[in-house]
């Protein structure tokens, strides 16, 4: 018996050698192939004569992503490790090959899945034992061991294999269709198989909940809901109203989540109360707040849904779109400049600046409408422009107060001998529905200019839509259909851009685009007129004795 087994061994061995001989290098699924020998052959006669230093294998592990076929399954695609192997002669311990270095037995070049030096699992399980008495969020584990080459990807896979034996705790956000990750990952630890099965689990559950105390609660959608109550019961302490729209930026959720949670507190919290304003706005308070303070609350957000969301509002932000097209059409080269804002509903051509000092009682900030640069040769310097719009009859004091903001802006004022001023390069456009033509602008020597004067002194470029709609007669377009008129009939800025876009195309069809547009927007104009509309109060002399 003992003579034929080593006949076996001898005969794997020499095989093995034999192949390597003949083409190296040769991984052990290749020398497999080429001998015919099993599995387990080539790997016991493999180690034998590494150790011995019949062959040398790569010192570091060769990772390759592998498909393999399941037939109706499909295919399954997984990452292969392997070493490559080349005959030794038992004296040359290392040597190189096709950029990969070879080397002889050493404990250290050990693969710790056969044992020879502790593998990542055995860490990752190992330190949840040695801390069992507390819980630990996955990105926690692989930052306690990264200095043992841990990474993400190997805790939950092995973490994972130990839950199936029972060795390890796994808690995330539980619900009906299963559960999913806290932002800082699954939170770990260690189930003590020495311990009733009962009774380790219940003290698992007991140091989770010490870990989430006041981090996070069970459900996603459970810890939107007890956001949203707080955010109720802080706006109502300080007799407030609060609107679905600040709740989903300070949630960051979507629609859907929001109206989901919102629907789910109303239900859970009686005590969570619903205003609804001209039959559209939704807001929500908390039953401790007063009548009268409701009141109030109520007629504050009446008037700032008014002005928010009033037909002055709505035809101002068309104004300043109309600018905008104007100025892209028959400016060459012009390119708009784009900011991202925290609320989704601003234009992102809509520009904040920050001020050194306050302006007109902006303290830290201010907005223009639009900020262009436009480069007219190739050795001249680039000249920014910056907008600001306002629909009505624009006065001195609103140039005067766009320029303050433009001097005293960080982005666009210098400091001078002088005092502050716009830097070289910067020019300011005003582009008013009109200026007020009887408005003098008295000077130093008492002479008069008018405003168009001052504002040229000021290095001020102003636009009127009278200019605009100059530009529409040029282009065939009839008198009965001007800016003024676009303005007041789009529903938006985008609106606004498909009348100008279309009526471009097709100058001839301008009044047939206008009615359309009017006709499809009248839902909206019933609503502006409900917003303006007076409360009828009965006064003091109205009273019959």
């Amino acid at each position: 018996m003992w003579v034929s087994m080593f006949m076996v061994r001898a005969d794997s061995r020499g095989g093995m050698l034999g192949a390597l001989f003949e083409a190296s290098p040769l991984s052990c699924r290749e020398i497999i192939e080429r001998t015919g020998l099993s599995r387990s052959q080539v790997y016991n006669a493999l180690y034998r004569c590494w150790r011995s230093g019949l062959v040398l294998r790569t010192r570091d592990t060769i990772y390759e992503r592998e498909r393999v076929f399941r037939g109706r399954k499909g295919s399954s695609s997984h990452m292969l490790p392997y070493h490559l192997y080349v005959p030794g002669d038992g004296d040359v311990k290392e040597v190189t090959l096709g950029g990969r270095l070879f080397v002889g037995f050493s404990e250290e070049y050990l693969d710790p899945r056969g044992g020879g030096s502790v593998s990542k699992a055995k860490r990752v399980l190992g330190f949840l034992e040695e801390h069992r008495d507390g819980a630990f969020f996955s990105k926690e584990v692989v930052e306690a061991l990264r200095e043992h080459r841990v990474k993400p990807g190997d805790v939950m896979s092995n973490i994972r294999r130990f839950e199936r034996k029972g060795l390890v705790y796994v808690r995330g956000y539980k619900s009906d269709g299963g559960q999913t990750p806290f932002q800082e990952g699954y939170l770990l630890t260690w189930l003590d198989p020495e311990m009733p099965r009962e009774e380790a689990i219940l003290d698992a559950v007991r140091r989770t909940d010490r870990a989430l105390e006041g981090r996070a609660s069970s459900s996603p959608v459970m810890e939107r809901i007890h956001r949203i109550r707080d955010m109720v019961l802080e706006h109502s302490e300080l007799r407030k109203l609060v609107s679905p729209r600040y709740i989903i930026n300070e949630l960051k959720c979507t629609p859907t989540e929001l109206r989901v949670s919102l629907d789910r507190a109303l239900q859970l919290y009686p005590d969570l109360k619903v205003v609804k304003l001209f039959d559209a706005y939704r807001y929500l308070y908390h039953d401790r707040l007063s009548p009268e303070d409701l009141a109030a609350a109520v007629e504050m957000k009446k008037n700032y849904i008014r002005i928010e969301s009033g037909a002055a509002n709505r035809i101002g932000h068309n104004w300043e779109a109309v600018a905008e097209r104007f100025i892209d059409r028959f400016t060459t080269g012009a390119r708009f400049m784009t900011q991202k804002h925290r609320k989704g509903a601003m234009d992102s051509r809509r520009i904040t600046l920050h001020l050194i000092k306050s302006v007109g009682g902006r303290r830290r900030s201010a907005e223009v409408d639009r900020v262009w640069e436009v480069t007219p040769g190739v050795s001249s310097p680039t000249i920014t422009y910056v907008l600001s719009c306002k629909w009505g009859l624009v006065n001195k004091k609103h140039v005067d107060d766009f320029l303050e903001v433009l001097r005293w802006s960080k982005s666009f004022g210098v400091d001078t001998p002088e005092g502050r001023e716009l830097k070289n390069g910067v020019t300011g456009v005003f582009a008013a529905s009109a200026f007020n033509p009887r408005e003098n602008v008295q000077l130093k020597d008492d002479s008069k200019i008018t405003l168009a004067q001052y504002a040229a002194r000021r290095q001020l470029q102003l636009i009127t839509a009278a200019e605009f709609n100059e530009k529409l007669r040029d282009r065939g377009i009839e008198k009965y259909v001007t800016v003024q008129k676009i303005c007041k009939a789009s529903k938006d800025e985008s609106d606004v851009r498909e009348i100008l876009d279309a009526l471009w195309d097709k100058p001839k069809s301008a009044r047939g685009e206008l009615q359309r547009t009017t006709n499809k927007n009248q839902d909206l104009y019933r609503f502006e007129e409900r917003l303006e509309a007076k409360e009828n109060k009965p006064r003091v002399n109205d009273v019959s004795n």
